[in-house]
């Protein structure tokens, strides 16, 4: 934000500049204070102050919401400064709002929690709109040969129909798929000078792959290139892609983070001054803030107030249900792993899983070792997992049909255990070699565990699995 005064500005604008710089001052106080705070009282409180409840909203413990579609100027000078991005404005919802300002705030607090410095947040009508504004800014086309991008193929179905189909068979920008993601030669021979950023999810919907982050980030950044992180399963009580270095990481706010199930966010935290080859210097600096001004602008997938306090409420005890989910989504899998009628559990809390080292490497219940309860850090794997069941896609149809208390849903994240067949629903675009592709079997049935008690859903898979046969 260019907040100096130029000597040709009237008195007015120069006034409003002022008042916002002194703001903003301000608000770099209250963010180093918000920085201090565990990451339970970051999620409670975000930056929403008692000061600012008593002076600007009557007292209001829970952040207001600010529904208006548009925001009134007090003259022409405020107005002018306001549009010429002078001071912080809002203007109109799909610009900004001050609501999403508060779930923004929170999100860029978590994501970076343990971090020195500032970060910025962007949200969004749902993931796919964030993963679409994320890719397309770093897809400019410079010069004559078209751009690329390397992304891991285990992603989410709607990622990867984005990624093949929007971009590579409309528009010709290639994406080149990494099968085995912890092979870092493969990384690397994907990647030449027309490439713009690596894209990995982890752990992976609905096959729970994941891979040493490290490795390809630093790979990106030999290349002067961002590496872009889908971190929507683990969400931030477990995993800070930033904290390895990542420079963008999105969510889909509509899963975990947003358990209640009502209705559909999307997220990008992003670090300031991230590496790419694209000339465009703003973009850089302030990768969400660049999103903010112009392709969130011009595209319009801007999220509704209400959605964005519903999801600020869910995220406000996300850590206690992190654990919870985890440890009741550990029994369900070794009940699983133990099962006649189940030939392979996906979860990566299992010891025996060939990716468990790996993942417990990076899976770490945030603030564990400031938990009276643990004292030390502790693993956790989080609530997602897939199995596959014995006698093929239709034993795998039946039990899925048998499933009472686990509701049969497309979505994941949820208060409420639900499960879903990705073959025949998240993933069924993509087509059967592209499944093939990311090991995405026809018999495998995905789970998500939610608030149950982990007894009535053993009982409930128990007696489904009966019908197996």
């Amino acid at each position: 934000m260019d907040s100096k005064p130029h000597p040709d500005m009237s008195a007015g604008v120069k006034k409003y500049i002022e008042q916002a710089n002194a703001m903003l001052a301000e608000r770099e106080q209250q963010w180093k204070q918000a920085k201090r705070r565990r990451f339970d009282t970051v999620a409670v409180h975000g930056m929403y102050t008692a000061a600012e409840a008593i002076e600007k909203n009557q007292g209001a413990i829970i952040e207001p919401i600010f529904a208006s579609s548009g925001q009134a100027y007090r003259d022409s000078d405020e107005m002018e400064a306001a549009q010429a991005g002078l001071i912080p404005t809002w203007a109109y919802v799909r610009i900004h709002n001050p609501t999403l300002g508060y779930l923004e705030d929170t999100l860029a607090l978590l994501e970076s929690y343990g971090l020195e410095g500032n970060f910025g947040c962007c949200v969004y009508s749902s993931g796919m709109a964030a993963i679409e504004n994320v890719t397309d800014t770093l897809l400019v086309k410079q010069g004559d040969a078209p751009a690329n991008f390397v992304s891991t193929c285990q992603i989410y179905g709607g990622s990867f129909q984005q990624f093949n189909v929007r971009k590579m068979q409309e528009r010709g920008i290639e994406v080149r798929w990494v099968i085995d993601s912890n092979n870092i030669d493969e990384w690397r021979s994907k990647v030449d000078k027309n490439t713009r950023f690596l894209y990995g999810e982890l752990p992976s919907n609905p096959g729970l792959s994941f891979f040493d982050l490290k490795r390809p980030i630093d790979l990106a950044h030999e290349h002067g290139l961002p590496f872009v992180a889908d971190s929507t399963i683990a969400t931030p009580a477990l995993l800070r892609p930033l904290a390895h270095g990542a420079d963008i990481v999105i969510h889909s706010v509509t899963k975990t983070m947003s358990a209640s199930g009502f209705g559909t966010a999307g997220a990008v935290i992003a670090r300031m001054n991230i590496p790419s080859p694209i000339n465009n210097d703003a973009m850089r600096a302030d990768f969400c803030r660049y999103l903010h001004d112009y392709p969130r602008r011009d595209q319009g997938g801007c999220l509704h107030p209400f959605q964005a306090l519903m999801s600020l409420s869910d995220i406000r005890t996300l850590r206690t249900r992190i654990d919870l989910w985890s440890q009741s989504a550990l029994a369900v899998a070794r009940f699983l792993n133990r099962h006649a009628a189940v030939t392979n559990v996906n979860y990566l809390g299992i010891e025996d899983h060939p990716l468990h080292q790996v993942a417990a490497r990076y899976l770490w219940l945030v603030d564990a070792e400031h938990d009276a309860r643990y004292g030390k850090p502790v693993n956790r794997y989080g609530h997602l997992l897939s199995f596959r069941v014995k006698g093929g896609p239709q034993a795998a149809r039946r039990v899925f049909d048998r499933l009472q208390v686990i509701m049969r849903v497309t979505d994941l994240g949820r208060v409420k255990s639900i499960a879903t067949i990705p073959s025949i629903s998240t993933h069924l675009q993509q087509g059967e070699e592209s499944r093939k592709m990311a090991s995405i079997p026809p018999d495998l049935i995905r789970l998500s565990v939610g608030a149950e008690h982990p007894d009535d859903v053993i009982n409930d898979l128990d007696q489904a699995l009966a019908g197996a046969r």
